[in-house]
């Protein structure tokens, strides 16, 4: 394992190897579900990094969706798992479960598309839709509704779409792309949560027009010719955080030392994704296995592979459409914890005033982190706290930028929102200021999950 890892260049000493303390619980259970994004896990466990670290986990997946995952990391029966960044926030604040639960580490930047059927594709087309272009915006979807309100009128029947859970980066990024061209998701669209199997099938039998899900279960529709991804969600915002590695906060404090090897290993796994675009290779063929993603190889390749299939036929390229170490994606910032909780206010998911600051302290660990970090050569950001939509591989859609110190009047900043707390109440909570400072674009694992070469430090 030593030598393997000092050729890698992850500076894991022998001297430092040994004195590592050994784990408090060996025998762990790690729940995820079947999308490409689990690849950290996956790869940990069939690389064989967990074992290097003394742990034997069952990697299960999760039949039961996001909820099922959530319910079982609660009750104990997971000890960690597959999350997606806004669940252990939402549980913390008691909207989504009710326990202190921790993010971890993030285990990966984007990774994530929205997809029309043919039949609404077709309506949209009417009204403007190019869906070569780069990136779609939703204004001819907005026509098309503003044309549906006029001939249905009181009798509006809203239009069907599919997320994986309600405080998922894919309901906020769905909503946030309709948002931004004048949609207004609550009352022109029913936005319901689904499985991310099940969307597909439930695309093809009508029950739903669209969706946002996570790979590969957009290339299946594309490739059956059923419909387009329309955009991703790096069109939306650029590099931003997808899935988190969550477990309970008395389970970390119980057992700091299984954690931080749970931790190590998959921030290897990560670092091993990103080193090359053959360790890709060999990563699809773990998640195609019936006990992963269970998907064709070919599906899986279309968007692990520096590629993204929009549109039937045509694979367009995109490096950075699944990044797991690169660019500090394993790093679990402060100020993309906080974004969420942003969304809850916006979509009036949050009720209440709360200390955004103080919520996102209990919930994200880059203290934990950071000393996992340097026990296996995982490069640093300057700070847990940066702004967003300012730098060249960080952008939103509609130009806007996030700054955490500028947190409530972002909440209000929108003019499509359905907040139910008022922007004075939240102010009242919310009087802090913190130091943002800006990391450079680096990849110094690799050229995977990389925007272009000239950016790879790896020797």
């Amino acid at each position: 394992m030593l030598s393997k890892f000092l050729t890698l260049g992850l500076g894991l000493s022998v001297v430092a190897s040994s004195l590592l303390a050994a784990p408090e619980k060996t025998k762990l259970k790690i729940g995820f579900i079947a999308l490409t994004d689990c690849a950290p896990i996956v790869i940990a466990k069939e690389k064989g990094f967990f074992k290097e670290e003394g742990l034997d986990v069952d990697v299960a997946k999760e039949g039961g969706g996001w909820p099922g995952i959530q319910q079982k990391v609660i009750s104990g029966e997971y000890d960690f798992s597959h999350a997606l960044a806004g669940m252990p926030i939402a549980a913390t604040l008691g909207i989504n479960g009710e326990a202190n639960l921790q993010a971890l580490l993030s285990l990966d930047y984007n990774g994530n598309a929205i997809t029309f059927g043919n039949k609404i594709i077709g309506e949209m087309e009417k009204y403007g839709l190019k869906k070569e272009e780069r990136p779609v915006t939703a204004e001819s979807l907005k026509k098309y509704i503003d044309e549906k309100h006029k001939i249905e009128e009181n009798k509006y029947q809203p239009l069907n779409f599919g997320m994986v859970h309600p405080v998922s980066t894919h309901n906020y990024e769905l909503r946030y792309w309709m948002a931004a061209s004048g949609i207004k998701p609550d009352e022109d669209t029913t936005i319901k949560p689904f499985p991310p199997p099940t969307m597909p099938q439930n695309l093809i039998a009508g029950n739903i027009d669209g969706y946002c899900v996570g790979e590969p279960w957009n290339t299946r529709i594309v490739e059956k010719n059923a419909g387009s991804a329309l955009v991703t969600n790096y069109d939306i915002w650029n590099n931003n955080p997808e899935k988190v590695l969550q477990a309970r906060a008395d389970f970390i404090d119980k057992n700091p030392e299984t954690t931080k090897a749970v931790m190590r290993a998959i921030l290897k796994a990560q670092m091993w994704l990103d080193e090359s675009w053959e360790n890709r290779e060999e990563a699809i063929k773990f998640l195609a296995q019936d006990n992963y993603v269970k998907a064709p190889v070919d599906v899986l390749r279309k968007s692990m592979s520096g590629t993204f299939l929009y549109n039937p036929g045509t694979d367009s390229k995109n490096p950075m459409f699944n990044t797991f170490a690169n660019y500090y994606a394993a790093y679990p910032f402060y100020s993309h914890g906080m974004w969420f909780i942003t969304q809850m206010y916006r979509w009036g998911q949050l009720e209440k005033p709360v200390d955004m600051k103080a919520t996102i302290e209990k919930v994200y660990r880059p203290d934990l982190f950071e000393t996992v970090a340097k026990e296996v050569g995982y490069e640093l950001p300057p700070s847990a706290w940066k702004k967003d939509g300012v730098d060249e591989y960080n952008k939103f859609l509609d130009g806007k930028v996030w700054d955490p110190n500028k947190a409530v009047d972002y909440i209000y900043s929108f003019e499509v929102t359905a907040s139910k707390v008022s922007k004075e109440e939240l102010m009242k909570v919310n009087n802090w200021k913190v130091e943002t400072k800006q990391p450079s674009y680096v990849c110094p694992y690799g050229p995977a999950g990389c925007a272009d070469e000239k950016f790879v430090t790896k020797k």
